[in-house]
């Protein structure tokens, strides 16, 4: 069977590499072989994977003489994941220059699957990484299936909209989105809000993670939930999502909102909350 290609997004800041790895390492708990390829700026987003382990950027490795980055790209990580740091961006290698090409290509082509056989590839691409150049080339070739990462404070919704909108303008080449993984929730309405974008968009909620220091106590110590905490309930949160991604196969081209629409429904959200704040109750709605 051929592997699944799935690329998650976010704004940065939101959560996307944590939720990557994390996810990454419930799947290989779960037996599945899985390769996971970083895009984060500072090339680090496999380390809680793989430790102390060093590994070079297929940037890096597509620049030697012979140009074909077969050694030392992967490193074998937590629970046997695989896995790779892209090197972008950096400052020679702009979203639409040779190097981000090269790199491209190279994930497009698929040559490094080869001896590996995985079941799962993870491309963690970070928000800082989400340039027209690198996000459209994933819709073109690269990833199969997107899940977006957001929480649900406004900017972060309005990047989530704006990856839907990538997503159906390159839905006629067979990507979908897979949905939405709303991340670091705290108000008790959070969730709510989530779902009702969700549902506005012709989308669902994948799952939701609710902020705890269990996360950051984690990551302190260079390991993925699933390794530092494996029977806290976070750690539960990202099995059940493995397994969601896994056991569901439907898939959507979302609808995304006009920016007078999106801005509308965060105004109406906005009254709501104020209203609860303030204790005012009319005709029997509650958050």
């Amino acid at each position: 069977m051929a592997a699944r290609h799935i690329a998650f997004y976010g704004k940065g800041g939101v959560g996307t590499t944590t939720t990557a790895a994390n996810i990454s390492a419930a799947l290989a708990e779960l037996g599945h072989r899985v390769i996971q390829v970083g895009f984060d700026p500072r090339h680090n987003s496999t380390e809680v994977l793989r430790g102390e382990r060093e590994v070079r950027t297929i940037y890096d490795a597509l620049r030697e003489p012979d140009g074909t980055a077969k050694t030392d790209i992967i490193v074998t990580g937590f629970k046997g994941v695989l896995c790779m740091e892209t090197g972008l961006p950096v400052p020679d290698a702009a979203c639409t220059g040779s190097g981000s090409v090269a790199v491209l290509d190279f994930l497009r082509e698929r040559r490094f699957l080869a001896g590996h056989d995985p079941d799962i590839v993870i491309y963690d691409v970070s928000g800082e990484a989400v340039c027209g150049g690198i996000a459209g080339a994933f819709l073109n070739g690269i990833a199969d299936l997107v899940y977006v990462v957001s929480s649900a404070d406004f900017m972060s919704i309005f990047a989530a909209n704006s990856i839907f909108r990538l997503i159906a303008r390159h839905a006629a080449g067979g990507v979908r989105l897979g949905g939405v993984i709303a991340n670091g929730l705290t108000a008790s309405f959070a969730e709510t809000i989530m779902a009702d974008f969700a549902l506005k968009t012709g989308t669902r909620i994948a799952g939701a993670v609710p902020r705890s220091l269990v996360v950051m106590q984690s990551a302190l110590y260079g390991q993925t939930v699933i390794e530092a905490a494996p029977l806290s309930n976070h750690a539960y949160f990202y099995r059940r999502l493995a397994r969601h991604m896994v056991e569901i196969s439907d898939s959507f081209v979302p609808l995304p909102l006009s920016p007078e629409e999106l801005k509308e429904w965060a105004r109406g959200w906005g009254d709501m909350i104020l209203e609860m704040e303030s204790g005012l109750i009319r005709r029997g709605e509650g958050i």
